[in-house]
Order: structure tokens, then sequence, then C-alpha cells
């Protein structure tokens, strides 16, 4: 009963890292806020995904995930960005 017991709380333990660090991440992402727009289009076709920044930055943008994994900024009021919106949802929407 003592090692069931044990086993418990070490199965417990092990795993509290693992979720406190991607709850981490999750709020890491959320809260990153863009200093500028990119002066560059970005291709359509390398964009994987797209986040809103929070509400409570400075300026409020679009994030563009690359497939590489690089972040890009971009005004959400450009014509192009709203299209690359719309082509993303579009491809992911299964």
């Amino acid at each position: 009963m003592r090692s069931l017991m044990f086993l418990l709380v070490l199965v417990l333990f092990c795993s509290l890292p693992m979720t406190s660090g991607a709850t981490g991440a999750i709020i890491a992402a959320q809260s990153m806020c863009c200093e500028r727009f990119t002066t560059v289009k970005v291709p359509v076709k390398l964009v994987k995904s797209y986040y809103w920044t929070s509400s409570s930055c400075a300026i409020r943008a679009i994030v563009f995930q690359t497939i590489k994994g690089r972040g890009h900024c971009v005004d959400p009021e450009a014509t192009w960005v709203n299209g690359h919106v719309a082509k993303v949802d579009k491809r992911t929407r299964v």
C-alpha cells in the first residue's frame, strides 16, 4: 500500500512541471505585444496560423506565425492582411 501511495505521489509530482510549463507558454504567447508593424508583405503560402495580440497591448496587431516558427506583427487594417486571414481560415477549417 505504501509503495502504491509513493508511486501515485511521484506521478503527480512529475506531471506538475509539465502542466505549469504549458500554462506559462500559453500565457506568454497571449501576452506578446508588438512594438511596430512589419513593412514586408508576408507571402500567404508561408503563413501557418495567426493570432491577435492582447487588448492590453499599446498596438493592437495580428501576429502571423510562419512555417519556420517566426512571428510577424502586421497591421489588421491593411487590406492584404484581411485577405491572408481569410485564406488561412479557409485552409485551416476542415
